[in-house]
């Protein structure tokens, strides 16, 4: 069987039509909102560089918004637009107006090149349209490909760190104390995990997460949870009770 990579066509356009620039500027308090110092020292850099390299320019603005992360409404609607081909740059006057995360940033330029559109930021030269910028983004990709591996790596290994010390990880369980004793017993008592579920199913008794229906592997996950753990964190009024991995 063949397999063939589908391309997303992007609307044609002359050749010798004008860039199309998206201008991106931000402020993240409302001091910098209201007096307008900020926003406005940022669209005098943005429109000086489109004039100077002929671009059509229009700046999209997220007043009162962190860098902590990509989740900005104005910038949101540049990166749809730039996907979807009605525009060709994204340029920002420094690098801080579009993110304070290397990762986050690094992940835009991997998108960049992906979707075939430039970033442009003015501050530190840099400019992905040109072969040094395109090298630029392709070592930046790369790293963060690289960086994300590493941290689901620490992340694997921290847990499996945790498991071995006997702490659980996950989600906490939403099972009755009493229905996880009653399994318990039964499996002491030398019941199959069959059995077990076929008597819970026959009791009308709710799995962890409101489900009707039991299965053995299901009741083998309580199983080997609560013997794992025999002393359990006692639940909060609130309703929390022990972390467990277990899938209920």
């Amino acid at each position: 069987m063949q397999y063939v990579r589908r391309v997303a066509r992007l609307p044609t356009r002359p050749v010798d039509a004008p860039v199309r620039a998206l201008g991106y500027r931000r402020v993240s308090t409302l001091e910098q909102v209201e007096s307008g110092a900020g926003l406005d020292a940022q669209l005098t850099t943005l429109t000086a560089e489109a004039t100077r390299r002929g671009w059509d320019l229009e700046v999209l603005t997220d007043a009162g918004w962190s860098a902590k992360t990509l989740e900005r409404p104005a910038l949101a609607e540049a990166l749809t637009r730039l996907d979807g081909g009605d525009a060709d740059v994204l340029v920002v006057a420094k690098l801080d107006r579009l993110s304070r995360s290397t990762l986050d940033f690094c992940t835009l330029l991997e998108r960049a090149q992906r979707r075939g559109w430039s970033v442009v930021c003015l501050d530190l030269g840099v400019d992905t349209s040109t072969p040094t910028g395109e090298l630029l983004s392709s070592i930046v990709a790369a790293t963060a490909a690289y960086e994300r591996r590493l941290i689901g790596l620490r992340t694997r290994e921290g847990m499996a760190a945790r498991r071995a010390a006997g702490v659980h990880t996950g989600r906490r369980s939403t099972l009755p104390a009493p229905v996880r004793a009653r399994i318990v017993d039964a499996r002491t008592a030398g019941e199959s995990y069959a059995r077990i579920a076929a008597a819970l199913n026959a009791d009308g008794v709710p799995t962890g997460q409101g489900g009707a229906r039991w299965y053995p592997a299901t009741v083998r996950a309580v199983h080997v949870s609560r013997s794992a753990n025999p002393h359990p964190r006692a639940e909060t009024p609130g309703g929390a009770g022990e972390l467990s991995t277990a899938p209920w």
